[in-house]
């Protein structure tokens, strides 16, 4: 793993044990606790922890950003278009299969950068997040590929918030998969990554003609 910066933003770039064009990319969104400056917090648990503890070496780039205190990423979501974009040109990866997944603020996040860009990424997976549901037929109508979970012991993000996004984009005639786990508080990433084919099944995700924005 590579500590960053673009734009003032830092961000943790993990490079595949064969490094090389027209790879996937995943971008990782942390939570609200892992707020900084310095990309150090990113460090404490979620994908970037796997990498780093190599239970997770998959052969694409992997983008961990980090969002400044006191802000969210959906506040961010241009500065973090921009991240994006230049390390796809500096990497010249996949852009059919560029995929987005994020916990809690990162799970808010994920919405927002999909909802924002439809036609770009070749899926998304929001665990314990939500977002403005009215605005899911953007993603139904560039049949972006969608998997949630959320734990329905949630404390922290009420998990009626992932049912009512993924609902939004069913009725506006989209496909969005739901994961409920079973007695699981906010933590159900543990769950999401580690237990799941969710990892591999964004790796596996392409879009055919992915819009430039």
């Amino acid at each position: 793993m590579e500590l960053k910066f673009y734009d003032n933003m830092p961000y943790w770039l993990y490079t595949p044990e064969k490094p090389g064009a027209n790879k996937p990319l995943v971008i990782f969104l942390h939570g609200s606790a892992e707020r900084g400056s310095d990309g150090q917090a990113v460090l404490v648990r979620s994908l970037v922890k796997r990498i780093c503890n190599g239970k997770w070496n998959p052969d694409a780039y992997v983008i961990c950003p980090q969002c400044k205190e006191r802000f969210d990423w959906n506040s961010q979501v241009e500065r973090l278009k921009a991240l994006i974009d230049h390390e796809v040109e500096l990497l010249q990866s996949d852009r059919t299969r560029i995929s987005i997944t994020g916990i809690s603020m990162g799970g808010y996040g994920t919405w927002s950068m999909g909802i924002h860009y439809p036609e770009f990424f070749s899926a998304i997976a929001p665990i314990c997040g939500g977002g403005l549901s009215w605005r899911c037929p953007a993603l139904a109508e560039a049949k972006m590929p969608i998997w949630a979970f959320h734990g329905d012991a949630d404390e922290i993000v009420p998990v009626n918030n992932s049912v009512e996004m993924v609902d939004a984009v069913i009725s506006a005639g989209g496909e969005a998969r739901l994961t409920l786990c079973h007695n699981t508080p906010h933590n159900c990433w543990d769950f999401a990554y580690d237990e799941t084919c969710l990892l591999d099944w964004l790796l596996e995700q392409k879009r055919e003609k992915p819009k430039t924005y």
